[in-house]
């Protein structure tokens, strides 16, 4: 009894230490790996644009498609308003590359394949997985090493995280980040 009081405790120092990044906090600076193997910084962006990061559980499924297709057709519109967009998944990079060619999307989506990235956001994290998918009559099979929650921010150009979302409606959240900017105006 007396381990399992000691362990709570612990887990409760340790969780109330680390904390989620709440609006108005400073960000902290990351890396990752893109769609084309490369690697991306976040402060290779602040400073210039806002940036807004969205986190998806996986590439080539219905909610994540629909959500990458929205960002990607409202890509003009964010890029006028002075925003980088970034998706970020647990998917390998090359299964980010395929999904950008079958879906032509348009923007950065970055491989958290171990849920570094998330755990900076305190984005919840699940066990990985595969699919199998067909693009343009050839079968892949798309591994992930972790599965990733579905919540988005925007991040201020100094840094400074503006919006939180964790109860994002895929089909609606690029449409509803933008109303949020919009009414900071």
């Amino acid at each position: 009894m007396k381990f399992h009081s000691f362990l709570t405790l612990f887990l409760i120092l340790v969780n109330s230490t680390l904390g989620e990044i709440e609006v108005n906090e400073q960000v902290p600076e990351f890396k990752a790996i893109n769609s084309e193997g490369k690697t991306w910084e976040s402060q290779k962006i602040l400073g210039q644009k806002k940036l807004l990061l969205y986190f998806y559980p996986a590439a080539m499924t219905g909610g994540c498609t629909k959500q990458a297709c929205a960002y990607r057709n409202d890509l003009k519109k964010w890029k006028e308003l002075g925003v980088e967009v970034v998706g970020i998944s647990g998917d390998q990079p090359s299964n980010l590359s395929l999904f950008k060619q079958a879906e032509k999307i348009n923007f950065t989506l970055l491989s958290d394949p171990t849920g570094k990235i998330a755990r900076i956001f305190d984005v919840p994290i699940g066990k990985g997985g595969m699919i199998e998918r067909f693009i343009r009559g050839d079968k892949y099979t798309l591994e992930r090493g972790v599965t990733l929650k579905r919540w988005t921010f925007l991040i201020s150009q100094t840094g400074k995280l503006l919006y939180k979302n964790n109860q994002v409606n895929a089909i609606k959240d690029s449409e509803n980040v933008m109303k949020f900017l919009k009414s900071q105006k």
